[in-house]
């Protein structure tokens, strides 16, 4: 079974796919005698190819500066919609996942049918109505497989790239191997689901609440939430349900999840949004559940507000603490940069689609700018085009910039771990201050010693070790040339021409480095 994985057909297509992506980023139509597949053959390769490379690119969807319109308009219409398993296939995969029948009845026919898993409705015998998650069979193995595949072709594809473009490459891959293995889990599915329910029982948003006992790596039980996808215009419209309101709570709530907990769904499509008739916001799905780091979740806050209050350096040097950008980018050049693309998304004179290609004229014009894109940016840049393509579908000249940012401000104060009022706040920072006070007198103290130690940063290091690289190298290669002319010399003495022009090419290539 795992040998169809590998098979020559399919590493072919994996190539071609990762070679258009290759082209793509680098702006050029072909390589020897290969080109760039069309936006439909990627379309196609992609589909064919499964779950991983469906999943991977949905993340790429992201990139606007990697990709032409017409290719970001291809990968938006990727998903994760599948052909539902054969029925015996599906019933050897029930078998595996249910020693004894747990269900009065059980609808054969899915309700969801995706790339890991699919969906069906079913009762127990208590009368409670559930929806019962079957991982597809052999998936984990596929997954496992592709992962291998993908690694593997990005070592071949590695040295092609500058160190900004590899590093964000590089990102993404490892974060999607190490995420797209843990959705394999139906188990750590449902123990994500119950640290969801813990974590936000008080945020007024519904999730589905599983059944333990029932529930294995084959098979989620499920409460089953009824209601209609969230981009489903016509049963929102029929409901008069208040979009504007929907909206503000999704954004709120991912607000909270990533500026004040640091832990959220990474796995955000209208698919896995749900709306009751009442308008209660329901979320489903928690294959892919993700943990920010402190430090990152302070650079959020912070490029958020100096986004809301337009001070553009301040923006530029928390993307660099973010990661986003190098840390040896030019401030000035970037400032520019962020100012333009504010304009642009802040003038309510244009619609979304003009909007869309002056925010690609200036991406072209900059596109040797050193961007990076971190782990964790990769998620808050999906959730990012989620929200806007909602909105978008809803709202006439939705403005991201103008509906969004003053959401995200209002929960800065909460994410700092403010109190909802100023006695509280000013009590808890008055309570802290003997603290504060004993850190200063140690960092005195540790100065006076000369003991005091300074921590840089990771982008800070990635900066050092990509220079001291760039200075060894030159130097490296000389001296291996010249090391060897003399070994020339002493194997065989009659080529002292040759010797000789070794020698010199690496004296050359030290001197002139």
């Amino acid at each position: 079974m795992i040998i169809g994985f590998y098979s020559p057909l399919r590493i072919w297509r994996v190539f071609r796919v990762l070679l258009t992506l290759y082209l793509l980023i680098k702006k050029r139509e072909r390589i020897a005698l290969m080109h760039a597949l069309s936006p439909a053959q990627l379309l196609h390769h992609i589909t064919d190819l499964g779950a991983s490379f469906i999943k991977l690119a949905q993340v790429l969807a992201t990139r606007s500066d990697f990709f032409p319109p017409a290719y970001l308009d291809a990968l938006k219409m990727l998903h994760d919609e599948l052909p539902p398993m054969p029925q015996e296939q599906m019933r050897l995969v029930f078998s595996q996942a249910f020693a004894t029948d747990p269900f009065s009845s059980f609808d054969p026919v899915p309700i969801a049918s995706a790339s890991i898993g699919q969906v069906h409705a079913a009762r127990l015998h208590t009368g409670e109505k559930v929806a019962v998650k079957l991982r597809r069979k052999g998936i984990a193995d596929q997954v496992k497989a592709d992962v291998r595949i993908l690694t593997g072709f990005n070592r071949l594809f590695r040295p092609l790239f500058s160190p900004y473009t590899k590093h964000s490459i590089e990102s993404v891959i490892r974060e999607f191997s190490a995420m797209i293995l843990q959705e394999m889990s139906l188990n750590q599915e449902r123990a994500n689901l119950e640290k969801f329910m813990q974590a936000y029982a008080e945020c007024n948003i519904r999730f589905p609440a599983p059944y333990g006992s029932l529930s294995s790596d084959d098979a989620l039980v499920m409460q089953f939430m009824e209601g209609f996808r969230f981009d489903d215009v016509k049963s929102i419209r029929a409901h008069d349900l208040d979009i504007q309101a929907l909206i503000e709570r999704l954004v709120s709530f991912y607000t909270e999840q990533m500026l004040v907990r640091g832990f959220f769904h990474a796995d955000p499509h209208p698919g896995n949004l749900l709306i009751t008739p009442e308008g209660e916001l329901c979320l489903l799905d928690f294959g892919m559940v993700k943990r920010i780091p402190n430090e990152t979740r302070i650079a959020i806050i912070e490029l958020i507000k100096a986004a809301n209050e337009r001070d553009y350096d301040r923006y530029v040097s928390a993307a660099k603490r973010l990661g986003t950008v190098a840390y040896d980018a030019p401030s000035g050049a970037l400032a520019e940069f962020t100012e333009q693309m504010f304009s642009i998304f802040e003038n309510d004179a244009l619609d979304s689609a003009s909007m869309q290609q002056l925010a690609f004229d200036v991406l072209e014009k900059t596109r040797d700018l050193p961007f990076k894109l971190p782990q964790e940016a990769v998620y808050i840049l999906r959730v990012s085009a989620i929200i806007e393509g909602l909105g978008t579908t809803y709202i006439e000249n939705f403005n991201g910039i103008k509906d969004i940012l003053p959401i995200l401000q209002r929960n800065i104060p909460r994410a700092l771990g403010a109190k909802s009022g100023i006695v509280q706040t000013l009590w808890d920072e008055m309570s802290n201050l003997p603290l504060d006070l004993r850190a200063i007198r140690t960092t005195f103290i540790k100065a006076s010693e000369g003991d005091l130690s300074v921590q840089l940063s990771s982008a800070q290091l990635d900066v050092i070790q990509e220079r001291m690289q760039a200075a060894i190298r030159p130097i490296a290669s000389g001296i291996i040339l010249m090391l060897g002319a003399i070994f020339l010399l002493l194997c065989c003495s009659q080529h002292t021409t040759e010797a000789g022009m070794l020698f010199t090419a690496g004296a050359a290539r030290i001197w002139f480095r």
